[in-house]
């Protein structure tokens, strides 16, 4: 005969579920939304006022599809963890927006912005965090053994 025995919680994180964890889940989080709502916006805002903010004009339908890429990348880094499946996705996809937010570091220090390339620098630096993260993560990346 099999007996269970359940213990009350201590108030710290399970062992399958450490705080480094959190951390990453949080920062993906994070930066989901912010992809969301930059890629949304070059997909939504006409073509002629997101030109006119920018330092270097880039060509319109390139504009379009750094906003594609950014919402897919988006989606890509919560989904597959969330439904468990295809997890492997989630480093890919931040790795595909790691190599975005380089371009954009390097755009905005070729516009003059010094300071403002501080901005895509961090993010870059914090999704090299989720890239590096889910590649060894246990409950997900390449060293999962539930690809899906």
């Amino acid at each position: 005969m099999m007996t269970i025995t359940i213990e009350q919680g201590s108030g710290k994180a399970p062992a399958n579920r450490p705080i480094p964890t959190y951390a990453l889940w949080i920062v993906q989080g994070l930066l989901m939304l912010l992809f969301l709502f930059t890629g949304g916006m070059k997909l939504i805002v006409p073509l002629d006022v997101l030109l006119k903010q920018m330092p270097i004009p880039l060509p319109g339908l390139f504009v379009r599809f750094l906003g594609a890429a950014e919402v897919v990348g988006a989606i890509g880094l919560i989904f597959p963890g969330l439904l468990r499946i295809r997890m492997v996705l989630t480093p890919l996809a931040a790795c595909g927006l790691f190599v975005i937010m380089i371009g954009a570091t390097v755009y905005t220090l070729a516009g003059g912005g010094g300071a403002g390339a501080l901005l895509p620098l961090v993010v870059g630096l914090l999704l090299a965090f989720v890239c590096g993260r889910a590649l060894v993560s246990p409950l997900g990346g390449l060293s999962s053994s539930r690809w899906g």
